[in-house]
Protein backbone atom coordinates (compact mmCIF):
# COMPACT_ATOMS: atom_id res chain seq x y z
CA UNK A 1 0.00 0.00 0.00
CA UNK A 2 2.98 2.09 0.61
CA UNK A 3 4.37 1.35 -2.35
CA UNK A 4 1.29 2.27 -4.22
CA UNK A 5 0.87 5.39 -2.44
CA UNK A 6 4.61 6.57 -2.67
CA UNK A 7 4.04 5.89 -7.11
CA UNK A 8 0.74 7.81 -7.22
CA UNK A 9 1.66 11.31 -5.58
CA UNK A 10 4.72 12.05 -7.80
CA UNK A 11 1.87 11.74 -10.66
CA UNK A 12 -1.08 13.36 -9.01
CA UNK A 13 1.39 16.43 -8.68
CA UNK A 14 2.24 15.76 -12.32
CA UNK A 15 -1.04 16.50 -13.24
CA UNK A 16 -1.74 19.35 -10.86
CA UNK A 17 1.36 21.36 -13.18
CA UNK A 18 -0.58 20.71 -16.21
CA UNK A 19 -2.89 22.88 -16.67
CA UNK A 20 -1.45 25.93 -15.21
CA UNK A 21 2.21 25.27 -17.93
CA UNK A 22 -0.35 24.65 -20.71
CA UNK A 23 -2.36 28.17 -19.08
CA UNK A 24 1.23 30.11 -19.55
CA UNK A 25 1.77 28.65 -23.17
CA UNK A 26 -1.88 29.97 -24.22
CA UNK A 27 -1.44 32.18 -27.14
CA UNK A 28 -2.29 36.00 -26.09
CA UNK A 29 -5.32 37.76 -27.91
CA UNK A 30 -4.28 40.33 -30.23
CA UNK A 31 -5.53 44.02 -29.43
CA UNK A 32 -6.85 45.61 -31.89
CA UNK A 33 -4.82 48.53 -33.61
CA UNK A 34 -6.15 52.16 -32.09
CA UNK A 35 -5.26 55.60 -33.61
CA UNK A 36 -6.06 57.47 -30.26
CA UNK A 37 -5.28 61.34 -30.73
CA UNK A 38 -2.47 62.03 -27.93
CA UNK A 39 -2.87 64.90 -25.24
CA UNK A 40 -0.58 67.76 -27.44
CA UNK A 41 -2.67 67.52 -30.71
CA UNK A 42 -6.20 69.69 -30.25
CA UNK A 43 -9.13 70.00 -32.82
CA UNK A 44 -8.80 73.54 -33.74
CA UNK A 45 -12.11 73.22 -36.32
CA UNK A 46 -14.02 76.05 -34.55
CA UNK A 47 -11.38 77.94 -34.28
CA UNK A 48 -9.56 77.91 -37.65
CA UNK A 49 -10.10 81.28 -39.00
CA UNK A 50 -10.35 79.03 -42.57
CA UNK A 51 -13.45 77.01 -42.78
CA UNK A 52 -12.33 73.59 -44.53
CA UNK A 53 -14.66 71.97 -46.38
CA UNK A 54 -15.42 68.49 -44.83
CA UNK A 55 -13.83 65.81 -47.19
CA UNK A 56 -16.80 63.20 -47.80
CA UNK A 57 -16.08 60.61 -50.15
CA UNK A 58 -19.64 59.28 -51.09
CA UNK A 59 -19.49 55.48 -50.65
CA UNK A 60 -21.80 54.62 -53.48
CA UNK A 61 -25.02 52.06 -53.04
CA UNK A 62 -24.73 49.60 -56.03
CA UNK A 63 -27.94 49.43 -58.16
CA UNK A 64 -29.36 45.77 -58.61
CA UNK A 65 -27.99 45.20 -61.57
CA UNK A 66 -24.74 46.89 -60.56
CA UNK A 67 -24.78 44.29 -58.06
CA UNK A 68 -25.23 41.30 -59.84
CA UNK A 69 -22.34 42.51 -62.08
CA UNK A 70 -19.88 43.10 -59.19
CA UNK A 71 -21.07 39.38 -57.54
CA UNK A 72 -20.01 37.78 -61.23
CA UNK A 73 -17.04 39.43 -61.19
CA UNK A 74 -13.70 37.01 -60.20
CA UNK A 75 -12.03 40.10 -58.88
CA UNK A 76 -13.18 42.69 -55.99
CA UNK A 77 -14.72 45.44 -57.20
CA UNK A 78 -14.60 48.77 -55.01
CA UNK A 79 -13.54 51.63 -57.15
CA UNK A 80 -16.29 54.64 -56.80
CA UNK A 81 -16.17 55.66 -60.27
CA UNK A 82 -16.63 52.37 -61.42
CA UNK A 83 -19.45 51.78 -59.33
CA UNK A 84 -20.81 54.74 -60.49
CA UNK A 85 -20.78 54.22 -64.32
CA UNK A 86 -22.05 50.79 -63.36
CA UNK A 87 -25.31 52.25 -61.44
CA UNK A 88 -25.79 54.96 -64.44
CA UNK A 89 -25.68 52.06 -66.84
CA UNK A 90 -29.27 50.13 -68.08
CA UNK A 91 -29.47 47.35 -70.13
CA UNK A 92 -32.98 45.97 -71.54
CA UNK A 93 -33.48 42.41 -71.63
CA UNK A 94 -35.67 40.58 -74.24
CA UNK A 95 -37.48 37.77 -74.99
CA UNK A 96 -35.87 37.55 -78.22
CA UNK A 97 -32.45 37.22 -76.70
CA UNK A 98 -31.69 33.73 -77.44
CA UNK A 99 -28.39 33.37 -79.14
CA UNK A 100 -27.44 36.87 -79.25
CA UNK A 101 -24.13 37.75 -77.59
CA UNK A 102 -21.50 40.82 -77.27
CA UNK A 103 -18.69 41.90 -75.47
CA UNK A 104 -18.36 45.25 -74.26
CA UNK A 105 -14.85 46.40 -73.63
CA UNK A 106 -15.56 49.08 -70.26
CA UNK A 107 -11.50 50.47 -69.87
CA UNK A 108 -8.52 49.26 -67.67
CA UNK A 109 -9.51 50.53 -63.73
CA UNK A 110 -8.24 50.39 -60.53
CA UNK A 111 -10.69 47.85 -59.56
CA UNK A 112 -10.06 47.94 -55.76
CA UNK A 113 -7.24 49.21 -53.37
CA UNK A 114 -5.95 46.86 -50.46
CA UNK A 115 -4.56 48.67 -47.20
CA UNK A 116 -1.30 47.23 -45.28
CA UNK A 117 -0.23 49.48 -43.32
CA UNK A 118 -1.83 52.97 -41.48
CA UNK A 119 0.56 55.13 -39.69
CA UNK A 120 -0.59 58.65 -37.84
CA UNK A 121 2.38 60.93 -38.16
CA UNK A 122 0.93 63.80 -35.62
CA UNK A 123 4.23 66.41 -36.54
CA UNK A 124 3.88 65.72 -39.85
CA UNK A 125 4.47 69.22 -41.12
CA UNK A 126 5.35 72.17 -39.47
CA UNK A 127 2.86 75.26 -39.81
CA UNK A 128 3.97 78.06 -36.73
CA UNK A 129 6.21 79.05 -34.15
CA UNK A 130 5.51 81.11 -31.17
CA UNK A 131 8.04 82.81 -29.65
CA UNK A 132 8.60 84.70 -26.22
CA UNK A 133 12.18 85.91 -24.59
CA UNK A 134 11.95 85.74 -20.88
CA UNK A 135 15.72 86.05 -20.27
CA UNK A 136 14.78 89.14 -18.40
CA UNK A 137 11.66 88.10 -16.72
CA UNK A 138 11.18 87.64 -13.16
CA UNK A 139 8.33 85.53 -12.85
CA UNK A 140 6.52 83.38 -15.71
CA UNK A 141 5.04 84.53 -19.10
CA UNK A 142 2.01 82.92 -20.14
CA UNK A 143 2.23 81.88 -24.08
CA UNK A 144 -0.74 80.87 -26.43
CA UNK A 145 -0.93 79.65 -29.77
CA UNK A 146 -1.61 82.36 -32.45
CA UNK A 147 -1.18 80.88 -36.54
CA UNK A 148 1.07 83.91 -37.80
CA UNK A 149 0.47 83.01 -41.35
CA UNK A 150 -1.83 80.46 -43.36
CA UNK A 151 -0.37 77.16 -44.13
CA UNK A 152 -1.81 75.04 -46.84
CA UNK A 153 -0.96 71.49 -46.25
CA UNK A 154 -0.75 69.09 -49.32
CA UNK A 155 -0.80 65.31 -49.12
CA UNK A 156 -0.63 63.14 -52.35
CA UNK A 157 1.14 59.56 -53.78
CA UNK A 158 4.39 58.58 -53.35
CA UNK A 159 4.63 57.82 -56.71
CA UNK A 160 3.15 58.18 -60.23
CA UNK A 161 0.47 55.61 -60.55
CA UNK A 162 -2.38 55.48 -63.13
CA UNK A 163 -6.00 56.70 -62.79
CA UNK A 164 -4.01 58.54 -59.89
CA UNK A 165 -7.24 60.28 -58.75
CA UNK A 166 -9.19 57.19 -58.40
CA UNK A 167 -6.71 55.32 -56.20
CA UNK A 168 -6.62 58.71 -53.76
CA UNK A 169 -10.11 57.98 -53.61
CA UNK A 170 -10.06 54.69 -52.42
CA UNK A 171 -6.93 55.22 -50.10
CA UNK A 172 -8.85 58.03 -48.74
CA UNK A 173 -11.86 55.46 -47.61
CA UNK A 174 -9.86 52.80 -46.31
CA UNK A 175 -7.56 55.23 -44.17
CA UNK A 176 -10.54 57.33 -42.68
CA UNK A 177 -12.52 53.67 -42.04
CA UNK A 178 -9.32 52.47 -40.18
CA UNK A 179 -8.10 55.99 -38.24
CA UNK A 180 -12.02 57.35 -38.12
CA UNK A 181 -9.75 60.76 -38.67
CA UNK A 182 -10.94 63.58 -40.35
CA UNK A 183 -8.89 63.33 -43.71
CA UNK A 184 -8.06 65.22 -46.57
CA UNK A 185 -5.61 65.18 -49.21
CA UNK A 186 -5.51 68.66 -48.72
CA UNK A 187 -6.30 71.41 -45.49
CA UNK A 188 -5.86 75.18 -45.11
CA UNK A 189 -5.06 76.48 -41.15
CA UNK A 190 -6.04 80.04 -41.86
CA UNK A 191 -4.04 83.01 -40.36
CA UNK A 192 -5.01 84.30 -36.88
CA UNK A 193 -6.30 80.67 -35.55
CA UNK A 194 -6.21 80.58 -31.99
CA UNK A 195 -6.18 77.90 -29.05
CA UNK A 196 -6.57 78.72 -25.60
CA UNK A 197 -4.17 76.30 -23.89
CA UNK A 198 -1.31 78.19 -22.01
CA UNK A 199 2.06 77.51 -21.95
CA UNK A 200 4.37 78.85 -19.32
CA UNK A 201 7.78 80.05 -19.86
CA UNK A 202 9.99 80.12 -16.97
CA UNK A 203 11.84 83.47 -15.90
CA UNK A 204 15.06 83.65 -17.54
CA UNK A 205 14.66 81.19 -20.48
CA UNK A 206 13.89 81.43 -23.92
CA UNK A 207 10.23 80.01 -24.49
CA UNK A 208 9.21 78.36 -28.62
CA UNK A 209 5.91 76.79 -29.12
CA UNK A 210 6.30 75.13 -32.31
CA UNK A 211 2.47 73.73 -34.11
CA UNK A 212 2.61 70.80 -36.47
CA UNK A 213 0.09 69.03 -39.25
CA UNK A 214 -0.73 65.75 -38.65
CA UNK A 215 -0.69 63.33 -41.16
CA UNK A 216 -1.21 59.61 -41.95
CA UNK A 217 0.96 57.42 -43.79
CA UNK A 218 -1.35 54.85 -45.73
CA UNK A 219 0.25 52.28 -47.61
CA UNK A 220 -0.92 48.88 -49.72
CA UNK A 221 -1.40 47.51 -53.11
CA UNK A 222 -3.89 48.92 -56.08
CA UNK A 223 -5.15 46.30 -58.12
CA UNK A 224 -5.97 47.26 -62.30
CA UNK A 225 -7.59 45.63 -64.73
CA UNK A 226 -9.64 45.52 -67.90
CA UNK A 227 -13.07 45.37 -67.56
CA UNK A 228 -15.67 43.52 -70.45
CA UNK A 229 -19.55 43.56 -70.01
CA UNK A 230 -20.17 40.04 -71.42
CA UNK A 231 -23.54 39.94 -72.83
CA UNK A 232 -24.92 36.23 -73.68
CA UNK A 233 -28.93 35.69 -74.26
CA UNK A 234 -30.53 37.53 -71.16
CA UNK A 235 -27.43 37.14 -68.95
CA UNK A 236 -25.03 39.67 -68.03
CA UNK A 237 -21.46 39.46 -66.55
CA UNK A 238 -18.47 41.33 -66.15
CA UNK A 239 -14.95 39.63 -66.69
CA UNK A 240 -11.77 41.12 -65.82
CA UNK A 241 -8.61 40.64 -67.59
CA UNK A 242 -4.73 41.20 -67.68
CA UNK A 243 -5.32 41.93 -63.49
CA UNK A 244 -1.93 42.96 -62.53
CA UNK A 245 -1.10 44.89 -58.82
CA UNK A 246 1.48 47.84 -57.73
CA UNK A 247 1.83 48.68 -54.35
CA UNK A 248 1.67 52.58 -53.63
CA UNK A 249 1.48 54.58 -50.66
CA UNK A 250 0.25 57.82 -49.68
CA UNK A 251 0.72 60.99 -47.18
CA UNK A 252 -3.05 61.97 -46.13
CA UNK A 253 -3.15 65.58 -43.88
CA UNK A 254 -5.31 65.20 -40.75
CA UNK A 255 -8.38 68.18 -41.17
CA UNK A 256 -8.52 70.72 -38.52
CA UNK A 257 -6.23 69.71 -35.77
CA UNK A 258 -3.10 70.99 -34.98
CA UNK A 259 -0.21 69.13 -32.39
CA UNK A 260 1.94 71.49 -30.34
CA UNK A 261 5.42 71.11 -28.78
CA UNK A 262 6.97 73.29 -26.11
CA UNK A 263 9.93 74.54 -25.21
CA UNK A 264 11.97 76.78 -22.66
CA UNK A 265 15.66 77.27 -23.64
CA UNK A 266 18.75 79.34 -22.06
CA UNK A 267 19.81 79.83 -25.36
CA UNK A 268 17.98 80.97 -28.64
CA UNK A 269 17.60 77.98 -31.16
Amino acid sequence: MKKMVSVLMPLLLMLTFIPSAFAEKAPEKKSSVKYQVPPSVRNISKENTYPNSTQDVPLLQPSDLTKKLINSSRVKIENPDLIRMLNESSINSTPFALGYRAIVYLGQWPLNYESAETSPNWEFQKINTNYFDNRGGKVPYQIKYVQESQKIIRGGLTAKIPNAEDVKKMMLLKSMEKTRLPLSFETIIGSGTKNDHIYNIPANRLGYLYAYAPGVNEKGKVTYGEVYLMLKGNKKSIVIKNVTSQGIGAWIPVQDFVSFGFLASERPR
